[in-house]
């Protein structure tokens, strides 16, 4: 009898559970996702917390995402909400379930500062064809305030034959 190849949801909280409980293991997995996506690898992004439906993520402030206002650029942000919200959908996924991003959008409610924090749940709808899904996730700063809402709408569907 022929094996079933694991889903992307479950190599990716596999990865994440052999990695999480680790010294460093943590900052390991988030290197190595920036490996297998490489352009969200660049702004440094690091997964704290990783379960179907929900993830935090976090992304310290520092010279390489800045603009030259002196705060965190626009796009390292929008970049941060695509990483969470994906992670959120992709880990919540039933087997054979495809999303990609159809549309983002980006609200900035205030300077980007600091350590910032981008913090995402989200429930999966049954999906039966294509499905849009809207994804929503704010990031905050140290002090709690929410310096920017991000708004995924991620396609989800069933394979093509």
């Amino acid at each position: 009898m022929a094996s079933q190849s694991p889903s992307g949801a479950e190599r990716l909280l596999g990865l994440w559970r052999k990695l999480a409980g680790l010294p460093g293991g943590t900052w390991l997995f988030s290197r190595l996702l920036g490996s297998f996506v490489p352009y969200s690898g660049t702004i440094g992004a690091h997964v704290r917390v990783l379960e179907p439906g929900h993830v935090l993520v976090t992304l310290r402030d520092r010279r390489g995402i800045r603009q030259h206002l002196g705060s965190v650029h626009a796009v390292a942000l929008v970049n941060l909400g695509e990483i969470s919200t994906g992670l959120a959908v992709v880990a919540a996924l039933p087997a054979g379930i495809r999303s990609i991003v159809t549309s983002l959008s980006m609200e900035y409610l205030k300077k980007a500062r600091g350590l910032l924090t981008c913090e995402c749940r989200t429930q999966i709808p049954a999906v039966t064809g294509d499905v849009d899904h809207l994804v929503v996730a704010d990031i905050t700063d140290a002090a709690g305030d929410v310096v920017a809402r991000i708004q995924v709408r991620w396609r989800l569907s069933l394979p093509r034959s």
